[in-house]
């Protein structure tokens, strides 16, 4: 998508010329999956694919919003003195949440704006496009309203969205990639302290191609916030016998010495998940860092292994291209990615091997499936910004 199929869009909807131009990435993650909520590492990185907006200054002392994306809303108004309406259960929710949150953190919105919105990311695949839609209303309001919030306020302004307006009991990971992303590197996050590094993404001659099942789900509506609470249930069992916040500052030998607490099968596997899929995390960067593609792929397919059989958060549609897509020459590693319950799955596969893949995935997965999923080659780019 093209800056100028943005500033055309936005004309044609407001009948007048853009003055700006914004961008937010969508998110994948190389390791750690649902341990930001457990106070565990995580290792993502910002993709090419997101959500563009093109604005204007209005005289309505409101916000007027578009989605290309969502054609049949048509224009909505949010006048700027009702930001506490109710939800109007639209794709807008996720403005309107960002406003209200910020104007109760300090922000004045003293003059209304048109924004034209248009994302590549497919809605519902794991990819983050809700936390893409909120960092870039975040930077947005931040930018031309002066409202001189930091990177991490916005990160922390977008999670709170999710869990007390949307209802997604959400962990931090997908707002700080998308924020904080840098091109080229992804960034190992200690979530429960927000300590974090970047490290380059090399791969010699291998890419990452993002496998979207092309069955959607939705978060608030899965089992995301079953596991979260099941998450928590094993920790206040575990502080029985230790003294513990969170999943993620157990190691795997003291998580064995106390796992008798948890006296419960499921409790056991989800535990477990969270704690072993810490300890892959920082092997994971440490292999990536060393140039040790080979461990680094096993770990990664580890994790897939772990979410499906511990955590339990696949299906069949997932499981299908993460098997089919281990049997491949030159592939290194493949597991889910996201929330789980449909979405995408990612591969770290060789180069020249790419085509004859995404065949032979393809084939497999359309065969036993019944429709067709897609691929992309991830392009790892920078976080959220204004566009020159």
């Amino acid at each position: 998508m093209k800056r100028q199929d943005i500033l055309a869009g936005f004309e044609q909807t407001f009948e007048r010329a853009a003055t700006h131009t914004f961008f937010a990435p969508g998110r994948i993650n190389l390791i750690g999956e649902h341990t930001d909520y457990n106070g565990g590492h995580v290792f993502p990185c910002a993709i090419s694919l997101g959500n563009y907006a093109a604005i204007g200054q209005n005289e309505r002392h409101s916000f007027r919003l578009y989605s290309a994306n969502f054609p049949q809303d048509g224009i909505i108004e949010l006048p700027l003195a009702e930001l506490n309406a109710p939800k109007r259960h639209l794709w807008t929710d996720y403005f309107q949440g960002m406003a209200r949150v910020m104007a109760q953190a300090g922000a004045k919105f003293t003059f209304g704006l048109d924004i034209y919105i248009h994302g590549n990311l497919p809605d519902g695949a794991g990819l983050s496009s809700s936390a893409s839609l909120e960092m870039l209303v975040g930077t947005i309001l931040n930018e031309r309203y002066q409202a001189n919030f930091a990177p991490l306020d916005l990160v922390k302004f977008g999670v709170k969205v999710e869990n007390d307006y949307i209802g997604v009991n959400s962990g931090i990971m997908d707002q700080f990639a998308i924020e904080m992303g840098r091109a080229n590197q992804a960034m190992l996050l200690d979530t429960n302290t927000l300590k974090y590094q970047y490290l380059p993404i090399k791969l010699a001659d291998n890419v990452i191609v993002i496998m979207n099942t092309n069955k959607k789900r939705q978060l608030a509506d899965s089992k995301y916030n079953e596991r979260r609470h099941e998450c928590e249930e094993a920790v206040a069992r575990l502080q029985r016998g230790i003294d513990i916040k969170h999943l993620g500052e157990l190691d795997a030998p003291t998580f064995d010495q106390y796992t008798y607490l948890l006296a419960d099968p499921t409790s056991i596997k989800r535990a477990r998940h969270a704690v072993l899929e810490n300890q892959r995390t920082l092997r994971a960067a440490r292999a990536l860092e060393a140039g040790d593609l080979a461990t680094f792929g096993r770990l990664v397919s580890a994790s897939g292994v772990s979410l499906a059989y511990d955590y339990q958060v696949t299906g069949l549609e997932l499981d299908t291209l993460v098997s089919n897509a281990l049997k491949q020459p030159g592939v290194l590693g493949a597991r889910m990615v996201g929330a789980g319950f449909g979405g995408c799955a990612i591969a770290i596969v060789a180069k020249a091997q790419v085509p004859d893949f995404i065949s032979k995935v393809g084939a497999a997965y359309a065969h036993k499936i019944g429709y067709a999923a897609n691929f992309y080659v991830a392009d790892i780019a920078d976080g959220t910004k204004e566009l020159a």
